[in-house]
């Protein structure tokens, strides 16, 4: 019995250094839950969800309708990610609802959602409330007649090659971009429905979209009004990073993740370029991983400040005094952490407004300083460092302190600009004094 507890007490004594040793030290997210209208959709896209896998991802597959879905055990999420390729369910199984999503969302994970025709109100609504509005004819498709694939048969020009994407390395990758700029990226094939971005949601991007001469309507019947979505204005691929940084991506057409497409050839119409496969695997590759946090991702540590020639951190700051500011700040490579180097990292020595605004230096290994004078005002001050930058995840830091002015035994015994008063009241004791002494003595 004695052999037990000291055997128990052991294991308890090293159960913190066991649990720390298997605890993730990045910020990706590796447990996913995968909703699909039918489970064809594992081999159909079996490409991309083996692509996730690779990576270090758990994805969790059930059907949509499936009573036994649930996001939460005891309180705590069970999964750090939502694949939706459940485009036409309108309705979730288990207790999954609407609000739900949003909640997950809200709580900081990342979501991926296909839509495709015919797309059910569900989807829509999730759509909605991320800032992207579905075009609101259900058998509407995207149509181009001059940006289309060509294929054997003329169809009705609703397979679209598009090459319009948002330039930014952070999201597609450094590689990709370099491909793009140099014209030798293949489209991607799109078959599906469009949307548009709501102008009240600054928060959503257009990643991939249509041309100018595309448009939204149903190809089956001929159009009796103008197209509700036409041009440039049609986003068929939007992301959108919330302000919890939790990352979304959108898209109007589930066949552009499937193998086909991966692997389908295209040839864009009116150009001589023909390439043996799509950039749909790479675009899509690429875009999952800024959604799912492998790129893009920032921290910030070490947020210290103190008196110039001191390492102590004060409590409070004196009006005029020098001080240092600095912080180190890392980005997620999708291994491991490297030093982020930028020249736009600003620090505000805030109160009401910022008194100070500083752009900070960087030694190119990660840390920011800088050097300034405390204003010669008074009261509750804040470092603020306030980071937003295009694709990656924002940096919101504020540290509070005190400003105090000088006391009365801190001041020099004669101040400059007191001289005035210095000789108003000595001018005034010896007035007085003459005043007394011809009053007193004269006749």
């Amino acid at each position: 019995m004695a052999n037990l507890c000291i055997t128990s007490l052991i294991f308890l004594s090293f159960l913190p250094i066991i649990c720390l040793s298997f605890s993730p030290e990045n910020p990706t997210d590796r447990r996913i839950l995968v909703l699909l209208d039918d489970f064809a959709l594992k081999s159909s896209h079996s490409i991309f969800f083996k692509a996730l896998q690779n990576r270090g991802f758990e994805l969790d597959f059930k059907l949509a309708d499936d009573r036994q879905i649930n996001l939460q055990r005891y309180g705590q999420y069970m999964y750090d990610g939502l694949v939706l390729f459940a485009p036409n369910t309108e309705r979730f199984g288990g207790s999954l609802d609407l609000a739900d999503v949003l909640d997950f969302v809200d709580s900081g994970h990342d979501l991926i959602l296909s839509a495709d025709v015919n797309a059910s109100d569900l989807n829509r609504n999730i759509a909605a409330e991320c800032g992207v509005d579905f075009d609101e004819d259900p058998s509407a498709m995207v149509i181009d007649h001059t940006n289309y694939a060509v294929s054997d048969t003329e169809g009705d020009h609703t397979l679209i090659a598009s090459d319009d994407f948002v330039q930014s390395d952070v999201m597609l990758g450094s590689a990709k971009m370099e491909i793009l700029y140099s014209m030798k990226q293949a489209p991607v094939l799109f078959k599906g429905i469009g949307h548009s971005l709501n102008s009240a949601n600054n928060l959503a991007m257009k990643v991939l979209g249509a041309s100018p001469s595309a448009y939204s309507a149903n190809p089956k019947s001929k159009l009796s009004n103008p197209p509700s979505l036409t041009g440039s204005a049609i986003s068929l691929v939007s992301v959108v990073q919330a302000r919890n940084n939790a990352r979304i991506m959108i898209a109007g057409s589930l066949d552009m993740f499937s193998n086909r497409l991966f692997k389908s050839g295209v040839q864009k119409a009116g150009s001589s370029n023909k390439y043996e496969k799509s950039g749909n695997e790479q675009f899509v590759t690429e875009l999952s991983k800024w959604v799912f946090h492998e790129r893009g991702h920032l921290k910030a540590v070490n947020v210290r400040h103190h008196k110039v020639g001191e390492t102590d951190e004060p409590a409070m700051y004196r009006i005029n005094d020098d001080l240092e500011y600095s912080v180190e700040i890392f980005e997620w490579s999708g291994t491991n952490w490297e030093p982020y180097v930028s020249n736009d990292v600003q620090v505000q020595f805030y109160m009401m407004s910022p008194y100070v605004l500083k752009t900070l230096s960087t030694n190119q290994k990660g840390l920011y300083y800088t050097s300034f004078k405390v204003p010669d005002v008074y009261g509750v001050f804040q470092f603020k460092v306030e980071y937003h930058r295009l694709g990656y995840t924002s940096l919101s830091l504020a540290k509070q302190i005190p400003v105090r002015p000088f006391r009365h035994n801190e001041y020099e015994r004669f101040i400059t600009t007191a001289f005035p008063y210095y000789g108003a009241s000595f001018s005034t004791m010896a007035g007085f004094f003459i005043f007394s002494f011809i009053y007193l003595y004269s006749k």
